[in-house]
């Protein structure tokens, strides 16, 4: 009984123990271990697993008698585990296997010999199944021919186990096994017969007993309360739900890593990543890349409700709803998914919702904003997460009804807009695109391509980055975005810098170190700052004057310019603000850095925003010395101020003559 408490207690804390001897034999020698390490021992040791060692016969005589490998959880991970029975045979293999050799695949020494699953993640971490070994505290020893390793791990592995009492006992099942006998095995109460019929009318059983190593996606009954869902899965959408010769593990899936799914083939292209939220949801998701006439294009998204189940032809997760399948409007999607949780699991944790506060907020609102929602045809919602609305602003905001359904309706497009039509907007310039605010518009910039791709959008000064785009509806689609758009979180200088639309101007007071002053929370700015396609146009006019006014040595001269499009003052000024100065006294003054800048601020039906508009929108038109400057983006709000992003900028020919010297 000491030798095996002592082995444990070697291989678990003394890391650094010579090999040569027979682990028990050397902690007997071990006796002068200072009080300190013996501290560290008795506070790291995992009492729990000593005491089912210790209780288990087989493991008991696999320790004394054979080489092995011992997979050992920590302590904590005694602490979170929530099952009542831990099955020691599941954590020992008779051979004996470093980091440096484990196979793909191991058997366990449990009745049936269950796999141990070994995969690594994009950092190198090794796992058994879900657990994380800890390179550090493995140890191995190697006495008369027994060698034997230990890995400690920070999950305890949990195999997959029949219902208690059950007289047909179940044995290493594989996928296909564990579908038709669902019933009878430990699955917290959820169920797949719904599916599992499906699979059987689609004889699609082969999918599921296929040997080798794979995932499987399994929808639990609750996913299917819509009557008609069942019957859209077809022998596809099985295929969909299967990412052959892959074994994914949530600890050590790859966040939003695009899987071939089964379902890849010339017409129908669908791919299967894994990701996690902040509050710990692991979620999976689907993405028909090419879709055909009984299978839309699109992402479908589903929280996993039972993950890791190891079978022994891979890893089942169970889900609490179909991938591929489409059949919910945008309206659906936020009740029924992510907003007030119709399904019975997530009621239980309906404050885990994705999209709940967004819900919360339209609600709260008066909801009216969800009847508008519904009443459109076609329509591309901006969903900000659970976290973009963390914010102090954001939370005064929300008594201001008139105020804040302006701001719902900024995140609301009167289009099917997924990610490849943005992208068709995006080729020559920023995709602009308007919203069902009154003349308000989004604008849209895609960096990178394939699964690197990174897609902003920009509305009432906000840069939103897309987080989850193309969550397909039958009516449009869903982007998740990680702030509130019209609800400003930098200041001028902030926005600048962010903002690939203002990158000249940006760099233009970097190194002429106007954009010193813009960071100043005490003043308040109105900046006119042109876009990098109206410097583009200065250089067509004025070639060689352009070239000098983003070179250092000409700094005084671009300083100069930009102190011309700095209004400060203790307050600042919209567009519609100007044009009502300009109204009453036929122009406006306005306090600019150095001097004052003079202008008049008219509005007129123009096409500046109707490249990919349907409507004709009422533009800001600048006149300054008489000339005339459309405003391309009015109003984009800062912290500290207020940008209009002009087409062009306030100057003239006599500003960028310069000397040779």
């Amino acid at each position: 009984m000491f030798a095996k408490a002592a082995l444990l207690m070697v291989l678990l804390c003394a890391a650094s123990a010579a090999t040569a001897a027979d682990l028990a034999d050397r902690l007997r020698d071990d006796s002068e271990l200072s009080q300190s390490t013996a501290k560290s021992l008795r506070r790291l040791m995992p009492v729990r697993f000593y005491s089912l060692l210790e209780s288990n016969a087989i493991a008991n005589s696999t320790l004394s008698l054979r080489s092995c490998t011992i997979f050992v959880p920590t302590n904590e991970a005694f602490q979170r585990y929530k099952s009542k029975t831990a099955h020691v045979l599941y954590h020992i293999t008779t051979a004996a296997y470093s980091q440096q050799n484990l196979p793909n695949t191991i058997s366990s020494d449990m009745d049936g010999n269950p796999p141990l699953y070994i995969t690594k993640n994009s950092n190198g971490d090794i796992f058994v199944n879900n657990a994380r070994i800890i390179p550090s505290l493995t140890v191995e020893t190697n006495s008369g021919g027994k060698r034997q390793v230990m890995h400690i791990i920070d999950e305890v592995l949990e195999p997959l186990t029949a219902k208690s009492g059950d007289s047909d006992p179940i044995s290493n099942p594989d996928a296909l096994k564990f579908l038709q006998q669902a019933e009878q095995l430990n699955l917290d109460n959820f169920n797949v017969r719904t599916y599992r019929n499906q699979v059987t009318l689609a004889k699609k059983e082969s999918v599921f007993k296929s040997p080798g190593t794979h995932t499987f996606l399994l929808p639990v009954d609750e996913g299917f309360k819509l009557s008609a869902r069942s019957s859209l899965v077809d022998a596809k959408v099985i295929d969909g739900h299967m990412i052959p010769n892959t074994v994914i593990f949530t600890a050590a899936a790859q966040h939003d890593d695009p899987k071939t799914s089964a379902a890849f083939e010339d017409l129908l292209k669908v791919t299967v990543s894994f990701f996690k939220q902040k509050n710990g949801k692991m979620y999976v998701k689907s993405n028909t890349i090419v879709g055909d006439s009984k299978h839309r294009e699109g992402v479908v998204l589903a929280e996993i409700v039972k993950a890791n189940i190891p079978v022994r032809n891979g890893v089942v997760h169970l889900i609490h709803r179909p991938l591929m399948i489409i059949d919910t409007t945008v309206t659906q999607f936020l009740q029924k998914n992510f907003g007030c949780n119709s399904f019975k699991f997530m009621n239980e944790n309906s404050e885990n919702g994705a999209l709940r506060k967004f819900y919360e907020v339209i609600m709260d609102n008066g909801g009216a904003v969800l009847d508008d929602i519904n009443n459109l045809s076609e329509v591309t919602i901006l969903a900000p997460s659970n976290e973009a609305w963390n914010s102090s602003k954001i939370n005064n905001l929300l008594a201001d009804r008139k105020k804040l359904r302006q701001i719902l309706n900024m995140h609301i497009i009167k289009d099917r807009l997924n990610v490849e039509k943005i992208r068709q907007k995006n080729a020559n310039l920023i995709a602009q695109v308007p919203t069902v605010n009154n003349n308000t518009f989004l604008y849209f910039n895609v960096r990178g391509e394939g699964s690197d791709a990174v897609i902003t959008v920009e509305g009432g000064g906000v840069n939103a980055t897309v987080i989850q785009a193309d969550v397909a509806q039958t009516n449009g689609y869903v982007h998740i975005i990680d702030h509130v758009l019209g609800v400003p979180y930098t200041t001028v200088l902030g926005k600048l810098e962010s903002d690939p639309m203002m990158s000249d101007t940006y760099k233009m007071g970097e190194f002429s170190h106007f954009n010193d002053q813009l960071n100043n929370t005490q003043r308040l700015f109105t900046y006119f700052v042109p876009r990098d396609k109206g410097w583009q146009k200065t250089e067509l006019d004025y070639p060689s004057a352009h070239k000098k006014l983003f070179m250092p040595d000409f700094s005084y001269h671009s300083k100069s310019i930009l102190e011309r499009h700095l209004a400060i003052a203790d307050r600042v000024y919209t567009m519609k603000d100007l044009v009502q100065y300009s109204q009453e006294s036929g122009s406006v003054i306005l306090p600019t850095f150095r001097d004052s800048l003079k202008i008049r601020v008219e509005e007129e039906n123009g096409h500046l925003h109707d490249e990919y508009a349907s409507h004709e929108w009422t533009g800001y038109v600048i006149t300054w010395n008489h000339k005339k400057i459309n405003v391309y983006r009015p109003d984009v709000e800062c912290t500290n101020g207020i940008i209009h992003v002009i087409d062009y900028p306030i100057l003239e020919e006599k500003d960028v003559v310069v000397s040779g010297g």
